[in-house]
């Protein structure tokens, strides 16, 4: 996907560029820098970097990776937090616009940031987050290309307070709910209760539709359902693929921006628009849904299409709904949540 989180060493991430939040004078700073200058090779690194000499604030300078596993090294120099009124986010989104500049023009596919000024430069790691996302993701729209936001402490990693204790709460009432609901459907313990449950789902005059809930069909619903395995295949509902196409027709919207803003790769886009039996991963849908601005109710449908459905145990699919109920449809900032919550991130 064109924006990944993870949690790792940077000095260890594959990519054609590590970011590194470097010191504006050509020395070794802190414990992110020494990192990378340690995996890279001390003191060629140290001594290339003595060659680019003093690095103002906001600027990127280029030296060899060596050790890395990359092409380039991009040394920026991040804006030191005072106290909001300096510019200092501008000049801190103008460090990442920078990176992802460049990396353009030396013919990259791949860039990896730390969260910068998050650490000694003494940025609110919320608002450093935040101008991060959304710096990447505003180049992203117009723009193809990798990138990676490393961050190695997820203690260092934070959202907003109200928004994880409402989500903590969330899915504590979910899980609260789906309990209850077990409970109050418990089968009896009297010993004929298999015998006497035998058509258990099933009525006169209706027809069974498996799901998560059990549904019953009215009878005047179900006379036209097809009996034989080519009246079932010549019935079948929209494949994904049709029903993501006709979505996006039906919303006026161009391709581009429904797989930009559900942060997928183009050219995974371009196989599930050439081939209609495409099947995405449950992700890849979710990701779709929220581009796509859907409900909660149409994003079930949507998944259905593809085989797959929510589930009440799930803590991903919990965020998720929490998120589409509450107008969240921002996918990076849905990632930045199941991030924080140790779920799988939406996208490819």
């Amino acid at each position: 996907m064109p924006l990944t989180i993870i949690r790792n060493d940077i000095a260890r991430v594959p990519a054609d560029v590590i970011v590194c939040s470097a010191n504006p004078e050509p020395e070794c700073g802190g414990s992110g820098e020494e990192a990378i200058y340690r995996r890279a090779g001390y003191e060629k690194l140290l001594q290339a970097r003595k060659k680019i000499g003093f690095i103002k604030t906001g600027d990127v300078q280029v030296t060899d990776a060596y050790g890395l596993d990359a092409k380039y090294i991009f040394h920026t120099v991040s804006p030191v937090w005072t106290d909001g009124g300096h510019h200092e986010a501008e000049i801190l989104a103008g460090c990442y616009r920078k990176c992802l500049e460049k990396a353009v023009s030396l013919h990259c596919e791949s860039i990896a940031f730390p969260l910068l000024a998050s650490g000694t430069f003494r940025f609110p790691k919320d608002l450093a987050l935040l101008t991060a996302r959304q710096t990447i993701s505003d180049f992203l729209n117009e723009q193809d290309l990798d990138v990676l936001l490393v961050v190695f402490d997820k203690s260092a990693f934070r959202i907003s307070q109200k928004i994880e204790s409402d989500i903590r709460s969330f899915i504590d009432d979910s899980y609260a709910e789906m309990y209850s609901t077990a409970e109050s459907v418990s089968l009896p313990k009297s010993a004929d209760a298999p015998r006497r449950r035998k058509n258990r789902g099933f009525s006169p005059g209706s027809i069974f539709r498996p799901s998560a809930h059990k549904q019953e069909i009215p009878f005047e619903e179900a006379v036209s359902y097809p009996i034989s395995l080519q009246e079932r295949m010549a019935a079948q509902a929209e494949t994904f693929s049709d029903m993501l196409l006709r979505l996006i027709d039906e919303r006026e919207l161009r391709d581009s921006d429904v797989y930009r803003k559900a942060n997928i790769d183009r050219k995974l886009f371009s196989k599930i628009r050439s081939n209609p039996s495409y099947h995405p991963k449950k992700n890849t849908v979710i990701a779709f849904a929220l581009a796509l601005e859907l409900s909660f109710h149409d994003t079930k449908e949507l998944m259905r299409s593809a085989g797959y459905a929510f589930s009440p145990s799930s803590k991903a699919d919990i965020i998720i709904q929490y998120c589409m109920e509450r107008g969240i449809y921002n996918v990076y900032e849905v990632n930045e949540i199941l991030f924080k919550f140790d779920q799988p991130l939406l996208g490819n």
